[in-house]
Protein backbone atom coordinates (compact mmCIF):
# COMPACT_ATOMS: atom_id res chain seq x y z
CA UNK A 1 0.00 0.00 0.00
CA UNK A 2 1.28 3.35 -0.68
CA UNK A 3 0.81 6.37 0.90
CA UNK A 4 -0.58 9.64 -0.49
CA UNK A 5 2.04 12.71 -0.94
CA UNK A 6 0.08 14.74 1.57
CA UNK A 7 -0.70 14.49 4.68
CA UNK A 8 -4.44 14.96 6.46
CA UNK A 9 -4.16 17.96 8.61
CA UNK A 10 -7.73 17.78 9.75
CA UNK A 11 -11.87 18.49 8.89
CA UNK A 12 -11.61 21.28 6.07
CA UNK A 13 -15.43 21.31 5.49
CA UNK A 14 -19.00 20.03 5.05
CA UNK A 15 -21.78 20.57 2.80
CA UNK A 16 -24.81 20.25 3.70
CA UNK A 17 -28.22 20.68 1.72
CA UNK A 18 -30.85 22.53 4.40
CA UNK A 19 -34.68 23.69 3.89
CA UNK A 20 -34.96 26.40 5.50
CA UNK A 21 -31.63 28.40 5.64
CA UNK A 22 -32.71 30.96 8.59
CA UNK A 23 -33.43 27.89 10.73
CA UNK A 24 -30.01 26.22 10.23
CA UNK A 25 -28.16 29.32 10.70
CA UNK A 26 -29.65 29.68 13.89
CA UNK A 27 -29.13 26.43 14.91
CA UNK A 28 -25.44 26.41 14.34
CA UNK A 29 -24.57 29.98 15.22
CA UNK A 30 -26.32 29.87 18.52
CA UNK A 31 -26.67 26.65 19.17
CA UNK A 32 -23.14 25.59 17.99
CA UNK A 33 -21.06 28.90 18.32
CA UNK A 34 -20.71 28.98 14.70
CA UNK A 35 -20.25 32.63 12.68
CA UNK A 36 -21.37 33.58 9.56
CA UNK A 37 -17.77 33.61 7.12
CA UNK A 38 -19.89 34.65 4.01
CA UNK A 39 -23.09 34.24 1.67
CA UNK A 40 -23.03 33.89 -2.32
CA UNK A 41 -25.53 34.65 -4.12
CA UNK A 42 -25.57 31.10 -5.45
CA UNK A 43 -27.24 29.73 -2.24
CA UNK A 44 -23.80 28.99 -0.25
CA UNK A 45 -23.45 30.43 3.03
CA UNK A 46 -20.01 29.53 4.83
CA UNK A 47 -19.90 28.97 9.03
CA UNK A 48 -17.07 29.18 10.87
CA UNK A 49 -16.57 26.40 13.25
CA UNK A 50 -13.07 26.69 14.46
CA UNK A 51 -10.74 26.05 11.61
CA UNK A 52 -13.08 24.73 9.67
CA UNK A 53 -16.14 25.20 7.59
CA UNK A 54 -19.51 24.42 7.72
CA UNK A 55 -21.38 24.96 3.89
CA UNK A 56 -25.12 25.15 4.34
CA UNK A 57 -26.70 25.40 0.55
CA UNK A 58 -30.34 25.88 -0.11
CA UNK A 59 -32.26 23.26 -1.63
CA UNK A 60 -33.84 25.06 -4.71
CA UNK A 61 -30.57 27.47 -5.37
CA UNK A 62 -28.16 27.10 -7.83
CA UNK A 63 -25.85 25.69 -5.58
CA UNK A 64 -28.38 23.12 -3.76
CA UNK A 65 -30.37 21.65 -6.90
CA UNK A 66 -33.96 20.78 -6.77
CA UNK A 67 -34.05 17.51 -5.14
CA UNK A 68 -35.51 17.32 -2.00
CA UNK A 69 -34.14 15.47 1.41
CA UNK A 70 -34.42 11.79 1.30
CA UNK A 71 -37.10 10.43 3.17
CA UNK A 72 -35.41 10.15 6.63
CA UNK A 73 -34.44 14.38 6.30
CA UNK A 74 -30.55 13.27 6.19
CA UNK A 75 -28.04 14.10 3.01
CA UNK A 76 -25.25 12.49 4.71
CA UNK A 77 -24.77 10.33 8.22
CA UNK A 78 -22.53 12.78 10.63
CA UNK A 79 -19.93 14.73 10.97
CA UNK A 80 -17.81 15.61 14.52
CA UNK A 81 -17.16 18.60 16.07
CA UNK A 82 -14.15 18.49 18.37
CA UNK A 83 -14.77 20.76 21.50
CA UNK A 84 -12.99 21.76 24.92
CA UNK A 85 -14.17 20.99 27.25
CA UNK A 86 -16.72 18.67 27.27
CA UNK A 87 -18.94 19.43 30.11
CA UNK A 88 -22.05 16.93 29.78
CA UNK A 89 -24.61 18.69 32.26
CA UNK A 90 -23.19 22.06 30.69
CA UNK A 91 -24.14 20.47 26.92
CA UNK A 92 -27.48 19.16 28.06
CA UNK A 93 -28.62 23.20 29.80
CA UNK A 94 -27.54 24.59 26.46
CA UNK A 95 -28.91 22.30 24.36
CA UNK A 96 -32.41 22.18 26.22
CA UNK A 97 -32.75 25.56 26.27
CA UNK A 98 -32.64 25.50 22.17
CA UNK A 99 -35.46 22.58 22.75
CA UNK A 100 -32.53 19.94 21.23
CA UNK A 101 -32.43 16.43 22.69
CA UNK A 102 -29.21 15.49 24.33
CA UNK A 103 -28.55 11.66 24.48
CA UNK A 104 -26.51 9.91 27.16
CA UNK A 105 -22.66 10.59 26.23
CA UNK A 106 -20.37 7.33 25.19
CA UNK A 107 -16.68 7.16 25.38
CA UNK A 108 -15.92 6.89 21.17
CA UNK A 109 -12.70 7.30 18.94
CA UNK A 110 -12.07 9.44 16.69
CA UNK A 111 -8.95 11.45 15.08
CA UNK A 112 -7.40 12.92 18.71
CA UNK A 113 -8.13 9.29 20.47
CA UNK A 114 -10.73 8.33 22.39
CA UNK A 115 -13.47 10.73 23.89
CA UNK A 116 -16.51 11.36 25.44
CA UNK A 117 -19.38 12.55 22.38
CA UNK A 118 -22.91 13.13 21.95
CA UNK A 119 -25.20 12.91 18.51
CA UNK A 120 -27.85 15.38 18.02
CA UNK A 121 -29.90 16.34 15.24
CA UNK A 122 -29.91 19.82 13.27
CA UNK A 123 -33.15 21.08 12.16
CA UNK A 124 -32.89 18.89 8.76
CA UNK A 125 -32.24 15.69 10.69
CA UNK A 126 -28.51 16.06 9.83
CA UNK A 127 -26.89 14.37 13.06
CA UNK A 128 -23.91 15.75 14.61
CA UNK A 129 -21.31 14.57 16.82
CA UNK A 130 -20.17 16.79 19.53
CA UNK A 131 -16.88 15.40 21.19
CA UNK A 132 -14.08 16.25 23.62
CA UNK A 133 -10.81 14.98 23.93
Amino acid sequence: MTSPPFSIVGLDHVVLRVADLARSITFYCDGLGCSIERQLEAGLTQLRAGAQLIDLVVIGSAMGGTARLDASGRNQDHFCILIDPFDEPGLRQHFLALDIDVPPSSRRYGATGYGQSVYIDDPDGNVVEIRGR
